[in-house]
C-alpha cells in the first residue's frame, strides 16, 4: 500500500479521497485546503490524516508517494510543479493546465525527477469506452463514418470554460479511441449569461479519411447528458453512460446500403466504477514504473487540441 496526499478537499477532491482511501492500494495521510470548513470536514472523515492550510507543508511534512491535486485549474501548474520538484508522483484533476507550455514544462520536470504525471480522465477507465476501443482496434464494423458526442452538465464553473471543463472528457476519449488529429476545426461558442465564460459550444472536427466528429458541450442542463453515437460502415453504436445496465446498443446492418434492416445487439459491459479502476491503475503504474496510458505525449495532445478548439471562432 502507498500513502497519498490530497490538495483540495472540495466536491471532487472529497470524492477522490473516498475512492483512494476505500481501495486496498492507498492510504490518505495528508490533506490540504485553504478553507477551514473543508479542513474540518476532512478531519472528521479522515481523523488519522494530517491537515494543513498550506499545500507546501502538506507535500513536505509527511511520507507519501502520490500527491492528488483537486484545486481550481489556475493553481494546477504551481502545485504540480512543487510536488514534482519534491520528488512526488502526481494525479491532477482535469484539465492538467490551460497552457500547452506549462504541460510541456511539467512533463520535463517529471522526466528529470523520474516521477509520473496522471490526469483525472475517469472515462478512459469506463467499461463502455474500453469496449468501444476494442471494436475500433479490431476494425469490427469497418471504417468510422461519423462520431457524435453530447455532454451536458451543470453547474457553471468560473475557473475554466465549458470546453476545458466538459470538452476535456470528449477530447481525451477521442484521442484514446482513434489517436488522430483533425485537419479542420470549427467551433461555435456561446455565452448565454452575463459575466460568465463560454457555457455552450458546438465543435466540428474533420479528418482526412472523411470521418466527421461533432461534439456538443453545455452547462445549460439540469441533468447530466453523456451520449456517444458512432456510425461505422456496417453498424451504428449508441453509448449512454447514464444508463444503469444497458449502456451500449449496436445496430448491425443486414445489408451494406440499407439502414432499414438491422440486428440489435446489447453487449455485456464492465460496470465497475471507473474511479476505482483508475486508482488501481495508478498503484500498479507506480509499483511497476510503467505509466503506459498517461505518457507525456498524450497529455500534450489533449492540451494541444483543446487549445486549438478554444482559439477557433467558427
Amino acid at each position: 500500500m502507498f500513502n497519498a496526499c490530497l490538495i483540495g478537499y472540495g466536491y471532487w477532491g472529497s470524492k477522490l479521497a473516498r475512492n483512494f482511501q476505500n481501495s486496498e492500494f492507498f492510504n490518505i495521510v495528508s490533506i490540504s485546503d485553504k478553507k477551514v470548513k473543508n479542513l474540518i470536514a476532512a478531519k472528521k472523515n479522515y481523523p488519522l490524516a494530517n491537515c494543513y492550510k498550506d499545500f507546501k507543508k502538506a507535500i513536505k511534512s509527511d511520507q507519501h508517494n502520490l500527491v492528488i491535486i483537486s484545486t481550481p485549474t489556475a493553481t494546477h501548474f504551481k502545485i504540480a510543479k512543487y510536488a514534482l520538484e519534491s520528488f512526488k508522483h502526481i494525479l491532477v484533476e482535469k484539465p492538467l493546465s490551460l497552457s500547452l507550455t506549462d504541460v510541456k514544462r511539467l512533463n520535463k520536470i517529471a522526466r528529470d525527477k523520474k516521477k509520473m504525471i496522471f490526469v483525472d480522465y475517469p472515462f478512459l477507465f469506463s467499461g463502455t469506452i474500453n469496449f468501444i476501443k476494442k471494436i475500433i482496434d479490431k476494425n469490427k464494423y469497418g471504417k468510422i463514418l461519423e462520431i457524435e458526442s453530447f455532454r451536458e452538465q451543470a453547474p457553471v464553473r468560473n475557473d475554466a470554460n465549458v470546453i476545458w471543463d466538459l470538452g476535456t472528457h470528449d477530447i481525451s476519449i477521442l484521442l484514446y479511441l482513434i489517436n488522430k488529429f483533425p485537419y479542420r476545426i470549427q467551433t461555435i461558442k456561446k455565452k448565454n449569461f452575463k459575466n460568465t465564460l463560454c457555457d455552450s459550444v458546438y465543435i466540428n472536427l474533420k479528418y482526412k479519411n472523411s470521418s466527421n466528429v461533432l461534439i456538443r458541450n453545455s452547462w445549460l442542463s439540469p441533468t447530466k447528458v453523456r451520449l456517444i453515437k458512432i456510425k461505422f460502415q456496417r453498424a451504428t453504436l449508441y453509448c449512454d453512460e447514464n444508463e444503469s445496465l444497458y449502456k451500449i446498443k449496436i445496430y448491425k446492418k443486414k445489408f451494406i446500403n440499407d439502414w432499414s434492416k438491422y440486428n440489435l445487439e446489447v453487449p455485456e459491459i464492465d460496470l465497475n466504477e471507473p474511479l476505482s479502476k483508475m486508482v488501481k491503475y495508478i498503484f500498479y503504474a507506480i509499483k511497476r514504473n510503467n505509466n503506459y496510458l498517461f505518457k507525456k505525449k498524450f497529455n500534450e495532445k489533449v492540451t494541444f487540441l483543446l487549445d486549438k478548439i478554444n482559439r477557433n471562432n467558427g
